[in-house]
């Protein structure tokens, strides 16, 4: 498994509509954030009649034999709120443990600086290594999983040191779920189900906004299967002798690709995007934008044109906004001329004409 080419890829589909162009909390496009793959609480989906999923489901084939062994790992964003304020008196020293007098506002400016309100985000992962399909087809797995409440404030000083304002991050316990199977398909032939669950408590659900329910969300979830001593089965492109039993894979809210180098066949992504087997970034790609990495050049040409105002803005949101306007004010002109075009597959091409 080329681990660099997997890995790169799971991270763009993670971050997948983190932040949109023109990469401030202002634009109306960031106003409804996390589009892709968010699991809300189970009361919240009932409340929204199902439009919001609470769970999701791959189910993909295996060949193997005894020895055969799958590795799950499920990866999601937990977010973290956070909030912006002002103290109603600068205090010369702020203690740890204080809490201050202070009123939440959506920006404040602090001498060139420009602090913002916004929704981060935390990397979660839960696996469930080495598991023999043999012993799930006798057995069931079930993998529960928690990540608790947390809250720190962090002091904004001006020129003087005195601390005039203050971030405050908020994250919301979560709890859930993995639930692994696996049922003879053929000889030695696995159907491996896998679901994701969130089972985080939610109360009032009628009465809460989308907003609050992604607090408590699962967000971007995907998952990551391996497989040792065997080898998975393209859902995409099976096999005649594989066929029936493919479309008797049911997934929901997902969609299972090979993923690697092409006719690599131990790793599979159970992406909330649809994808192809074998999905890659393009190489001419220098980093991350939040937008499929599709429209490289132009979401570059366009950050060139953002004003100082907004190229502020910008900066202001968090790392990884400040990460691709600095990579775009030093990209190289090799760089750039890179992305304007390339052509592959010419050898399809000919093929085709012959």
């Amino acid at each position: 498994m080329n681990l660099r080419l997997v890995e790169r890829l799971v991270n763009a589909v993670l971050y997948e509509g983190y932040i949109l162009y023109p990469y401030r909390p202002s634009a109306v496009k960031n106003r409804q954030r996390f589009n892709f793959g968010a699991l809300c609480p189970e009361s919240y989906s009932v409340a929204q009649q199902g439009t919001e999923a609470w769970s999701m489901q791959t189910e993909c084939l295996v060949r193997g034999g005894r020895r055969a062994t799958i590795e799950v790992k499920a990866r999601f964003l937990h977010l973290l709120a956070r909030e912006v304020a002002e103290l109603a008196t600068p205090l010369v020293e702020l203690r740890e443990g204080d809490e201050p007098d202070y009123h939440p506002v959506e920006k404040l400016e602090i001498g060139d600086r420009l602090f913002q309100t916004w929704q981060e985000a935390v990397e979660r992962d839960v696996s469930a290594p080495n598991l023999n399909l043999n012993d799930l087809v006798r057995e069931s797995l079930r993998l529960a999983f928690a990540f608790p409440s947390t809250r720190e404030i962090e002091p904004l000083r001006d020129a003087s040191g005195k601390t005039v304002g203050v971030i405050v991050r908020k994250q919301a316990a979560i709890e859930g779920a993995i639930e692994v199977a696996a049922e003879r398909a053929g000889d030695n032939l696995f159907k491996v189900s896998v679901r994701i669950l969130n089972e985080t408590k939610f109360g009032d659900a009628k009465s809460r906004s989308r907003d609050e329910a992604l607090m408590q969300s699962l967000v971007s979830t995907h998952t990551i299967l391996s497989v040792g001593e065997g080898e998975f089965v393209s859902l995409l492109d099976p096999p005649a002798a594989f066929r029936d039993a493919a479309a008797g894979c049911h997934n929901i809210g997902t969609w299972p690709v090979l993923v690697g180098e092409a006719g690599e066949r131990d790793c599979l992504l159970s992406s909330p995007i649809i994808l192809y087997d074998y999905p890659e970034i393009a190489p001419e790609s220098p980093g991350d934008l939040f937008d499929g990495t599709e429209i490289d050049e132009i979401l570059t040409l366009r950050i060139l044109t953002l004003t100082e105002d907004e190229k502020r803005a910008m900066r202001g949101v968090d790392e990884r906004a400040r990460q691709i306007l600095e990579r775009t004010e030093t990209m190289p002109v090799e760089q750039m001329m890179k992305m304007h075009g390339a052509m592959r597959s010419l050898h399809l091409a000919e093929e085709d004409e012959r």
